[in-house]
């Protein structure tokens, strides 16, 4: 905790309280601070503070307007200790809002002995102190599952890539096609899994933003669906599949959106019968959209309904236990529909009789700021001549599988180890495309596309950075070096193909 986090905020403007709290605590190694005026009350809770001292006489409308808004305001780990000094106490009549509007509230009835206001600022500040240390928890919590995610990752990529190469031998013994394609389901399946873990993560720390843009209904549906495809299946389901007519457009985030519809679907697949119907309804309702995803499972308990979007919480716990997930996919669902301007319900009418989950979000919502990309520069080979793409990976299985690929694709292939090395091996291979890891050994994949840029005749290649970091912050530092393309591990290999038919198109183009 800071010397800030640590102080006392007394906010007294009638009389001599102030002074005397400030002189009592004083004496007891309690650092405070007197605020003189309102308007300075929240700026010095926003810096830092153990907790409130305030005297009854100062609630007026203005004030406990502009408190119960900070409070209201607090991070999930915050909930800062209020002493109200009342010369009436519980018998006051404006004592009652404020335990009902303001919260976390300690009363001390005046006269106040010098021990009771002592110890109540210390009890508080222990409070606090424990919530600080909740947040330093909370805060590790979150690095460590970004870690998590980065080191989970960068094993995916080779195992997803050699997937790839084994399904385009030619010839290949069918076994190996259907041992692949179960890895590849597995691969999949696990990759969806830290993709949730770490979307947890950047919610809690509001790190997520939406990249907005106009979507269609239409392909929010077919995307959710290709989604759960291969577990609709799986399961013998079918799927009664209905949208509105026309083309009804969103102001939203393509992936949030099909990410949440596809966990409403994911759930309701898992918790259904073996040959079942899932209903999954798109229809415009006013100035919203609703989707409906309905089934003819488990179903659920009314006080299961009230805790299902809550994270970690899993319904029926017994089934979900054999059925695996973690308690994430319904509770993203909720909040990036929030995040849209929308709202997710369920209802059911008892165990074994199905759900309905409802997402309604309006049909136009507040366009949010999207992230700036770079414009795509690209590599000018002639149209006879052999794309190069030199790969820079500190994984070599990775590195080693994703040259197996490539060449099985036509292109001349290069790999470095660390930054080093890319940047010597840029000026003998000359590459049109650098497939660039961000975490490299010697250093960061930022600065070694960075220094790669200051080479003459480096001004035509494309980058794409190929990582296991998929937070914001990592995809600003890659567009800032120069970085037109920023693909997470494991990667899409039909994206990273489309990247580089682009560049071989654009020569074929010049010819």
């Amino acid at each position: 905790m800071s010397e800030l986090e640590q102080r006392i905020v007394i906010f007294a403007p009638v009389g001599k309280d102030a002074r005397l709290i400030e002189q009592v605590l004083g004496q007891a190694r309690v650092a405070c601070h007197i605020c003189p005026e309102l308007g300075e009350v929240v700026q010095d809770l926003q810096r830092g503070a153990a907790a409130l001292f305030v005297i009854e006489e100062a609630f007026n409308d203005d004030f406990l307007r502009e408190l119960t808004s900070f409070l209201a305001a607090q991070p999930a780990w915050s909930d800062l200790p209020v002493l109200v000094l009342s010369k009436e106490g519980l018998d006051s009549p404006g004592i009652q809002r404020i335990f009902e509007q303001v919260g976390n509230v300690t009363l001390l009835e005046r006269p106040v002995r010098r021990a009771t206001l002592v110890s109540a600022a210390l009890s508080a500040g222990r409070a606090r102190r424990r919530q600080y240390e909740m947040r330093e928890v909370d805060r590790r919590k979150d690095e460590f599952l970004a870690i998590l995610g980065h080191e989970l990752r960068n094993p995916l990529a080779p195992i997803r890539t050699a997937m790839d190469v084994l399904n385009t031998i030619p010839n290949a013994d069918p076994k190996v096609h259907s041992i692949s394609q179960v890895v590849e389901r597995q691969v999949r399946h696990l990759t969806r899994l830290v993709d949730d873990l770490l979307d947890v993560a950047r919610i809690t720390n509001d790190k997520v933003a939406l990249k907005c843009e106009r979507v269609s209904v239409a392909t929010v549906l077919q995307h959710a669906v290709e989604i759960c495809r291969q577990q609709i299946d799986a399961g013998g389901h079918m799927l009664d599949l209905r949208q509105p007519a026309g083309s009804v457009l969103l102001l939203g985030d393509r992936a949030r959106l099909v990410q949440s519809l596809a966990n409403v679907l994911s759930n309701a697949v898992k918790f259904s019968p073996p040959g079942s119907t899932i209903h999954l309804h798109a229809e415009a309702d006013g100035e919203d959209i609703v989707f409906t995803v309905r089934d003819h499972g488990a179903g659920l308990e009314p006080e299961s309904c009230l805790r299902i979007f809550d994270l970690f919480v899993q319904g029926q716990a017994g089934r979900a236990n054999t059925l695996g997930g973690l308690g994430i996919g319904l509770s993203l669902a909720q909040r990036f529909t929030r995040m849209h301007g929308g709202n997710v319900s369920v209802t059911s009418e008892g165990s074994g009789k199905g759900c309905e989950f409802m997402l309604r979000m309006p049909i136009v919502v507040a366009e949010r700021r999207s992230k700036v990309r770079l414009s795509a520069g690209a590599s000018r080979p002639h149209a006879d001549e052999m794309l190069r793409v030199l790969v820079v990976d500190d994984n070599e299985d990775g590195a080693d599988m994703l040259q197996v690929m490539l060449e099985m694709d036509g292109y001349e292939v290069a790999k470095a180890h660390d930054g080093q090395g890319a940047i010597a091996l840029v000026q003998r291979f000359h590459p049109h495309v650098i497939l660039m890891d961000i975490g490299l050994p010697d250093m960061q994949g930022h600065e070694a596309a960075r220094r790669i840029g200051e080479l003459e005749g480096s001004e035509d290649i494309l980058f794409i950075a190929m990582t296991g970091w998929g937070h914001d912050e990592a995809r600003r530092q890659a567009a800032e070096a120069g970085m037109q393309h920023y693909l997470v591990k494991p990667v899409d290999l039909n994206v990273l193909r489309k990247y580089l038919s682009g560049v071989r198109g654009q020569a074929l183009q010049r010819a």
